[in-house]
Order: structure tokens, then sequence, then C-alpha cells
């Protein structure tokens, strides 16, 4: 299968193509066009030059374009999560989940769409505004460069695209090298759908030659990124005076108080810590436990784990399948060697079998080793135990992250000063950090990123207030 870039509503041969293996299998599955700069070049013209029809577009066909994403996509639901799970190692009952979840964002950029407004400002209430009558309104800001990751190769580019088109702008798409046929998907159901040419370009290849252009080129507006802190620093720094929404990283904590029924949680914290293998940004990574009930709860998790299927991410059984590349495998097994070398204890898991990397708990791991400073993305997780609350509020502050964390407890005082305290974008209680619908703001404080995300937060970053002012004096 070949595939071409997508540029101005037509398929366009590219220069040169590269294969796409099947993180599972290895099996190449596609030749992905590899864009130049010259074609890039060809991507963000037809953006530009489509942002005018885009911008007059009245709201109402805007959200109609949208709902019929939306419908579509629900009408091609299994064949859009075999996609995933092929290309993605993505366990087929959760790429299901995460096109359900594509469903809805599009539907709720759809809805959004028609409420896009503004405010009526009272100039008199300052000395000079008699006579004056002043509203804003919200006008889309022109290109958006939306750059994506692996991970969720739908609903993160519905993230994007959703609210851009919503508020009436056009997008040049880079997606994940490891995940493009998604995005073409997706593309192609939105030229389907009646959306203008131009309006949704899609560019395969280098990421530094399609980033580079990307975030440097006057005719874009806004980037939009999702991916690691090192890439999303290097785009803020290059964008100038763009606007910039960066989700980066994180390597997300739950709070377990004493007190609490830890049969009724563990089934929840094992599935945040495991699901599609640990590679997402809010996969629970650090939980941290107050001594009374530690070895409990890792008895208990344990045992959990060892539960889970380890197969093919076609099969509808599968838990966990194969990371997303073969270095990855390696890199995270380095880490566990380093972290054991520094006293931490292997609960189960530890090796690999071929592309897979087994579920993996460590114990009494040092907060210095990258298991846990760094963000694994992996099926790795480490228990702590903790003295107490305030202790364990400290251990998960103590990192260059703030995505999510969570607290389970009975003690209303504690969830509200976890609430308070815990320095992160979302505080969760009585949950793990890996929960996300997909119309709340999200994202986070320091090396988390800058911005947030859900359709209507996403959309205000996406557009421009006008203020008009009648003097009527």
């Amino acid at each position: 299968m070949k595939k071409d870039l997508l540029i101005n509503g037509k398929k366009v041969e590219a220069k040169n193509y590269t294969p796409l293996f099947a993180p599972y299998s290895r099996e190449e599955i596609a030749q992905i066009a590899a864009a130049d700069e010259s074609e890039v070049d060809l991507a963000l013209e037809a953006a530009y030059q489509a942002r005018e029809t885009m911008a007059k577009m009245p709201s109402y066909k805007r959200a109609l374009i949208l709902e019929k994403v939306a419908s579509l996509l629900q009408e091609r639901a299994d064949e859009a999560a075999k996609i995933i799970a092929l290309e993605a190692a993505k366990p087929i009952t959760v790429a299901k989940g995460e096109v359900d979840r594509t469903v809805q964002t599009y539907k709720f950029a759809a809805e959004e769409a028609k409420r896009i407004h503004g405010e009526t400002i009272p100039l008199d209430a300052a000395p000079g505004g008699e006579g004056r009558v002043a509203y804003t309104v919200s006008e889309p800001i022109g290109v958006i460069g939306a750059i994506t990751p692996f991970n969720f190769p739908m609903n993160l580019v519905a993230h994007k695209v959703g609210p851009a088109i919503a508020a009436g702008n056009t997008v040049v798409l880079k997606p994940a090298n490891q995940t493009p046929l998604s995005a073409f998907f997706i593309a192609e159901l939105f030229y389907e759908a009646g959306l203008p040419a131009g309006a949704l370009n899609v560019v395969t290849g280098s990421g530094s030659v399609i980033g580079e252009k990307i975030v440097k080129d006057d005719r874009v507006s806004k980037i939009s990124f999702t991916g690691s802190p090192a890439v999303g620093i290097g785009i803020r720094n290059k964008a100038g005076l763009k606007r910039v929404t960066l989700e980066l990283g994180s390597n997300a904590a739950v709070i377990i108080d004493k007190g609490v029924d830890l049969d009724k949680i563990i089934s929840r914290c094992v599935t945040g810590a495991f699901s599609f293998q640990g590679q997402v940004c809010i996969s629970l990574q650090r939980i941290f436990v107050v001594e009374e009930v530690y070895e409990a709860f890792v008895e208990k998790f344990v045992e959990k784990t060892k539960q889970l299927k380890i197969g093919s991410p076609l099969e509808e059984t599968t838990d966990v399948s194969a990371l997303i590349s073969p270095k990855d495998v390696d890199r995270t097994l380095s880490w566990i060697q380093e972290a054991e070398a520094h006293g931490a204890k292997i609960a189960i898991g530890g090796t690999a079998e071929e592309n897979v990397l087994l579920p993996t708990v460590l114990l009494d791991v040092d907060p210095a080793q990258k298991v846990s400073c760094q963000e694994v993305f992996a099926p790795i997780v480490l228990i702590n135990k903790v003295e107490n609350v305030d202790k364990a509020i400290e251990a998960v502050n103590d990192s260059d992250y703030g995505l999510q964390a969570g607290i389970y407890t009975e003690n209303i005082h504690t969830a509200l000063d976890a609430a308070e305290n815990l320095h992160v974008g979302g505080v969760l209680i009585n949950d793990i950090p890996t929960f996300r619908v997909d119309h709340m703001p999200y994202g986070g404080v320091k090396e988390s990123g800058v911005g947030r995300e859900g359709i209507k937060y996403a959309i205000e970053e996406m557009t421009e207030k006008k203020l008009v002012i009648f003097n009527r004096n």
C-alpha cells in the first residue's frame, strides 16, 4: 500500500517514500510519502489560500462538516480501530475505545462551532466612555500547524483538527511517522464530508524537515504540538510570536491513603499503569502508598498484573502488546537495570519477549532514577512507601512534570489539601491520573506543557478577539 501526501484536497506523489512496519509483527504495511521542504511549502500555501474560504464559512456549515465526519467515522469504526491496532500495536479493544472517543471529540467540535461568541463591554463604566457601544467578536487566526504523536493517532489529531475547523481555520497536519495511516484516514473522511480544498493538508516524513518549516513559516499563525519536552521547548524557542500550545511529558502519580478499599481500586490502578503498554501521557507511572496499607496494596497490585494477557494487538483478549519500536524496548530495559542497580526491587516483569516489554512493577525506587523522574512511556510502574499523605504530595511534586495526579482517600480534608497542594494541571480525587474526557480542559504545568486542550479551550487559543466600538456622540 502506497500513501501519498494530501495537499489541497488531492493526493500528491512525493519524490521519496519510506517503509512503515507494524510494531508487533515487524511486517511492512505501507510505503509512506516523505515530504521535502518544497512539498511542505505546497501544503502551507494551500492552507494559506483556503483560510479566507474557511473564515467566511457560516458556523452551522462548519458544524455540519464536523457532524458528518463523526457520523462517517462511526460507520467505519471497526476499520479505523484496526488501522490503529496495526500501525501502533494498540490492543484492538483499546483502539476501539479511542475511535469512540474520537467520534465524541468531533461531535464536541461541531457543538462548539456554534457557540463561538463575543461579549458587550460597558464602556461607560469609565469616564469618557459615555455614548459608546462596544462588543467583541472571535475571529479565526488562520493556518494552524498541527504536530501529533503516535499514541493516540486519531483522537489527538481530532483535538487539533476539530477545534481548528470549528473556529474557521485551516490546518497543515504532520502526524507521527509510525502512525500516518490514521491521519490519512481521517483527512479523507473530512473531504468526503465536504471540507473545502486546502482546509486540511497532511504531510508525512522527517520531523526535522517538516516541523522546522511549519514552525518558522510566516503563513502559520499557531503551532499545536503534542510530544516530548525536548522537541516542544525547541518549537517554542523557534516559533517567535506565533501562538503555541504544547502538550508534553509526564510521570503521572497517584497517592493511596489509609482507609481506602483496596479491592475497589486495584483493577483501576493496574489499567492506568498498563493500558496501551503505558504509552499514554497520563499513564500511571508512580504510586505512593502510605505505610499502613503498603504491603497489602503491593500484593494485590502484583496479583492483578499477573492476570494481564500478552499478545497480538489484533486479538480481542490482548491487554499488553509491543512497544512502538525495538529501541524503546532496549531503552526501558536499561532504565529498569539502572533502577535495580540503585536498590530497586522487581516485583514482577523486568524482561522482554521480542518487542513486548512485560508489565513491570518496581519497588523502593530511588526518585533520581529515570524510571521515576523521566517519562517512561512503557508498561513500568513504581510503588513506593510513604509515611503519610503530606510526604506523598511532596514526592509527587518533586518532578519536572505536572500534568495530572490522583489521590484515593476517604478523608475530605485530605482530599482538599491534595487539590490545593499538588502542583499539576489536573487533580483527580478518588481516581487515577489517567482519566480524560474530551471536553475537559487538559494540560499541565512545568515541563508538561503550555496551554490547554479540550475543544472549547483549544478554540479560545485558535481565535482572535476583535473589539468593535460605535461612537453615538
